[in-house]
């Protein structure tokens, strides 16, 4: 787990980086919002492991555009190894 960094899903797709930028900054200064486009999920990272904490107390549940957020700590991305398949 990535200490200040969050997962954030069930993500209207209409929410923009602002939008989230706006809820969570009142925890703490938000270091970077990413929105994967077409997922309905996105990271933001927070500059502190506090004020990520309380982020995700405060927000996990809470209704926005319509939808109530998914917040859990952000975890490494697995890593990616070449496929195996065989070339023609």
């Amino acid at each position: 787990m990535q200490a200040n960094k969050l997962y954030v899903g069930n993500l209207s797709f209409s929410i923009t980086p602002d939008d989230l930028r706006g809820q969570f900054s009142h925890y703490g200064e938000v270091v970077e919002v990413k929105i994967i486009e077409g997922k309905g999920f996105a990271f933001i990272e927070m500059e502190t492991q506090v004020g990520a904490e309380t982020a995700r107390k405060e927000l996990d549940g809470k209704l926005v555009k319509g939808r109530n957020l998914k917040i859990n700590p952000a975890r490494p991305p697995k890593s990616r190894r070449g496929g195996g398949g065989r070339r023609r």
